[in-house]
């Protein structure tokens, strides 16, 4: 019995490390991984490369959120959530990182210029109840990120009082810290929050991949324009391109899983 047991574990021991090997091919991280944009190929180093998906919070996705409240037709952002998903859940198999922002203030309003709260002249504005607690407030429910895509623990989040995700907060430090070079830009909204931490980036040295279909507007034609300034003049504040071309590109730089002999 004993002579059986020695042999059957000899068996099953590798069987187990074959199955690993297979179901878990690892991406190549040290090799330059191209994608197809305009207004040309943009070319990233995993390692130094983080995925930023900016605002994609429930007051402004969810029906019934401040984005609905002032009249808008949330659905257009909404149509961001799948392919967000899609990138999201093939970036973190790759072990890439990911970083996420929310758009807010303290409960205390101490950080809320009066032009913004003013902003528009509406009856509602940031800090007055709304259907998921106090609008655009830390801590209330309509301020955190949608579950489709919720941050997982070691993903950093970073909370912004304005509409660039560098003004105001640590995300310089957290990517130089990290060794980060390069980002790759999703979220809402395409021509506000999205575009002006953009043109942040590029003032500081990152060069920035926008996915068309990975971030949204309310409005179509600001959708349009939003994307036509990024990618104008050679890519004056960075490159354009689709989230099937970037999945692509991070397919072809995984290597094809091992069959057993």
């Amino acid at each position: 019995m004993l002579h059986i047991c020695r042999a059957f574990c000899s068996l099953t021991i590798p069987r187990f490390e074959l199955i690993a090997e297979i179901s878990s091919p690892a991406m190549n991280l040290s090799s330059t991984v191209s994608v197809e944009a305009e207004p040309y190929v943009y070319e990233f180093n995993p390692t130094q490369t983080a995925l930023l998906i900016i605002d994609m919070q429930r007051d402004f996705l969810e029906p019934g959120g401040f984005g609905e409240m002032l009249g808008n037709d949330v659905s257009r952002l909404r149509r961001t959530i799948e392919p967000n998903q899609k990138l999201l859940t093939a970036w973190r198999a790759s072990g890439l990182q990911v970083i996420h922002t929310r758009e807010g203030h303290r409960p205390d309003l101490s950080d809320l210029p009066p032009s913004k709260k003013q902003r528009g002249r509406s009856t509602i504005s940031i800090g007055d109840p709304g259907p998921m607690g106090r609008i655009l407030v830390r801590g209330e429910a309509g301020h955190d990120i949608i579950p489709e895509l919720y941050p997982l623990r070691s993903e950093p989040v970073v909370d912004k009082p304005g509409k660039g995700a560098f003004f105001g907060t640590d995300l310089h430090a957290i990517l130089q810290n990290r060794g980060i070079q390069k980002l790759v830009v999703t979220g809402v909204t395409t021509e506000v929050c999205v575009n002006t931490t953009v043109r942040e980036a590029n003032d500081r040295g990152y060069e920035c991949l926008v996915l068309e279909d990975c971030v949204g507007s309310y409005f179509p034609e600001f959708q349009d324009m939003g994307l036509r300034m990024i990618k104008a003049q050679g890519g004056i504040f960075g490159w354009v391109s689709h989230s099937d071309r970037l999945l692509t590109a991070l397919g072809e730089n995984t290597p094809a899983p091992r069959t057993p002999a």
